[in-house]
């Protein structure tokens, strides 16, 4: 029960939480496989498309191998 109660704490948290507004500027092609899936985790699927996630350590791992690839705004 107090593992339930730890995670709605987290949970109300995030609630004014920063967002970062990610959009792919270069082709994946030509990349590593690895590159390629890290950029299709991230939500990016077409050219110039523009994704919303929260600003996490994990988000922001993957922005960091793909970082020549992408443009990165923080928004709140």
């Amino acid at each position: 029960m107090s593992g339930q109660g730890s995670r709605g704490a987290k949970e109300q948290g995030s609630k004014g939480a920063k967002v970062l507004r990610i959009t792919l500027t270069k082709s994946p092609i030509g990349y590593s496989y690895r590159q390629k899936r890290t950029v299709r985790a991230l939500g990016l699927r077409r050219m110039h498309q523009t994704v919303e996630q929260e600003d996490t350590p994990v988000i922001r791992g993957m922005v960091a191998k793909v970082r020549h690839l992408v443009t990165v705004e923080e928004v709140e």
